[in-house]
């Protein structure tokens, strides 16, 4: 590894993620996703309230045949729960609400050079313990490490399917091959797995499955839906920079609160209609911004379990990872008297063509109330103050509300992996999800503080780099290119009509 990805080390966002919050105690204990059935129409919003408990547990790692007999099992939470969480599962509707452009899977057949990464997060404020779940391919074109003449051919490529995990008490577990034959996603919607490990004589599925067919058939691996996530996995124990658990097995479902955009409204691209072409990469979608999940997961000896309990995806996909960048994401607030949902990033990304140019790129997304607040540098200028490690403070403006989010930490953060251009799936980011927040959003025209919340559950992350110092920057964006990306294009609408012109991922 040389010396600028070493300092990758030091650094990072995985590309991602933020999310829905304001909670206290707990949310009013809903009907599940999986209960109700879905259509075309537009579900009612559920409305989170803060008073009363969420029921919620943690119990130590037991044999799944005793976790059915809840008689046996030891709670550790503060109140007496006795009900083992089973998750109900359903499978994905089609025209589902609240899905986002660019949920389907990108990869187009080429050969050119190409990743796409997946992040989902639960969040349990009790315990003040978040899970982040982050799956990604590199190159799959190649269904394995390139050979000699390839190599020739086609210059330096890396492989491979990665699974990690940043969970309870910032501890981490990775599973990754270099091979993807078992790699599948859907071309457009938000759903993908991988089998690392067989039962004998299955057949690894290339589809969405039941959770009875998924644990029959795979011993290793997992597969995540926007309504379903499910999994296990073994640690590689090729991480001795963090403290690592050897093994995690999950399984929760979700329902989607939010999107990217107002409540009721068409859900937006988070980069607008130009990311449907390959230019400006990487691409960045959040693909729901808020939802409650109710599961369970067992980390290493500990099992988690939780009902509506706050949670996040979101996606990116392209030839390569910024240069550098930072995210600061968020969906557990006090202070508010209603959902808040923060997700906030910016990077150093090269611009197409033959030199090599880069740009700040950066954006604010708040969904508070059922309205997205959205500060994006077509739409106004974003400015950040980034340290090294352990501050962030960004601030933004748009035609009609300005915006502040100061975030700091102490915590020594733990280092991920995320697939990189120079060394493939390599430590390149660093992570915490205990960091505190303050974040505010004023009206511009008489200067009303309408937003006003604190965290101590906030997510943070630098990445890329070298960092040798501050980042101090800010948004820039051409007129021309302000107008192109501010024109009422609706490119899923367009191409909607047409499927074959569809590209995979819209």
């Amino acid at each position: 590894m040389d010396s600028n990805l070493y300092t990758l080390l030091q650094s990072s966002p995985y590309c991602p993620s933020s999310l829905l919050g304001s909670f206290k105690p707990n949310v009013q204990t809903m009907q599940s996703p999986m209960n109700r059935a879905y259509s075309g129409d537009q579900l009612s919003i559920p409305r989170l309230k803060f008073e009363g408990k969420r029921r919620l547990s943690v119990v130590k790692s037991i044999p799944k045949a005793e976790i059915n007999d809840s008689s046996t099992v030891e709670v550790k939470a503060t109140e007496d729960v006795k009900e083992i969480v089973n998750p109900v599962y359903v499978p994905t509707p089609s025209n589902r609400p609240l899905r986002t452009p660019h949920s389907g899977y990108h990869f187009d057949g080429t050969t050119r050079k190409f990743f796409e990464g997946w992040y989902f997060k639960v969040s349990i404020p009790e315990r003040k313990q978040n899970f982040c779940f982050m799956y990604s391919v590199e190159n799959p074109a190649f269904k394995k490490p390139l050979n000699g003449l390839e190599q020739l051919q086609y210059g330096q490529r890396f492989t491979g399917v990665g699974a990690q995990i940043l969970g309870a008490n910032d501890e981490y577990i990775c599973q990754y091959t270099e091979e993807s034959h078992n790699f599948w996603g859907s071309r457009h919607e938000l759903k993908l797995g991988n089998s690392f490990t067989l039962q004998n004589g299955k057949k690894p599925p290339n589809n969405e499955v039941s959770p009875q067919v998924f644990n029959q058939s795979v011993v290793e691996g997992f597969q995540v839906t926007p309504l379903w996530n499910q999994g296990f996995i073994r640690d590689d124990e090729k991480t001795p920079y963090a403290k690592t658990v050897k093994t995690a097995r999950w399984e929760y479902s979700t329902r989607p609160v939010y999107g990217w955009g107002n409540v009721g409204s068409t859900q937006k691209s988070t980069a607008g209609w130009l990311a449907a072409f390959p230019v400006f990469e990487p691409h960045w979608q959040i693909c729901m911004a808020g939802g409650l999940s109710t599961g369970w997961i067992e980390w290493g000896e500990e099992r988690y379990e939780f009902q509506n309990a706050p949670s996040y995806s979101e996606k990116n996909w392209g030839g390569g990872f910024p240069r550098k960048w930072f995210w600061v994401q968020c969906n557990v607030f006090k202070g508010a008297s209603g959902e808040v949902g923060l997700t906030c990033a910016g990077g150093l990304r090269q611009l197409p063509g033959l030199s090599e140019t880069f740009e700040n790129a950066a954006l604010i997304g708040v969904h508070y109330g059922g309205i997205f607040y959205e500060f994006v540098p077509w739409n106004g200028v974003v400015e950040w103050e980034v340290t090294q490690w352990g501050y962030w403070h960004v601030t933004a403006y748009n035609e009609t509300h300005k915006i502040e989010l100061e975030a700091s930490t102490k915590d020594p953060g733990t280092t991920l992996r995320a697939p990189t251009t120079e060394a493939g799936f390599a430590a390149a980011c660093k992570d915490t999800c205990t960091a505190d927040l303050t974040l505010k959003i004023w009206e511009k025209a008489n200067g009303k503080l309408i937003l006003d919340v604190t965290s101590d559950m906030a997510a943070v992350e630098v990445g890329g780099g070298p960092w040798f110092n501050t980042w101090k920057g800010r948004t820039y964006t051409p007129e021309i290119v302000s107008r192109a990306i501010n024109l009422p294009i609706d490119v899923e609408g367009i191409l909607g009509s047409f499927p074959l012109l569809k590209p995979p991922g819209l």
